[in-house]
């Protein structure tokens, strides 16, 4: 009985570490380029940029170690023009930390 707890909760903390990975991933722009190219299409993207530089080399020499989620911010409220008695939630900010080196 204590193989199989084990191996349950084993393949259950994967699971979660494979979730928790991919989160990230799908706001990193795909693709070769310089940190310079990546936070600009970040910023197109709608979020707010947050970088943490390893080193003194200019964002365009630079490369890009990791991109992280931030906070996104959002407001619940009836005030969207059409929404009548429905609650509608707005996004009105979001947020990611690009690490780069």
């Amino acid at each position: 009985m204590k193989k199989f707890g084990f191996a349950t909760a084993l393949i259950a903390g994967a699971g979660a570490a494979i979730i928790g990975l991919a989160a990230p991933a799908a706001a990193a722009p795909s693709g070769p380029g310089n940190a310079q190219q990546t936070i600009n299409e970040l910023q197109a993207q709608g979020y707010t940029v947050i970088v943490n530089r390893l080193g003194a080399a200019p964002l365009d020499q630079a490369g890009v170690v990791a991109v992280r989620p931030g906070q996104t911010y959002s407001r619940t409220d009836t005030g969207v023009p059409g929404a009548g008695n429905d609650i509608y939630t707005t996004v009105t900010g979001k947020t990611v930390f690009v690490d780069v080196k």
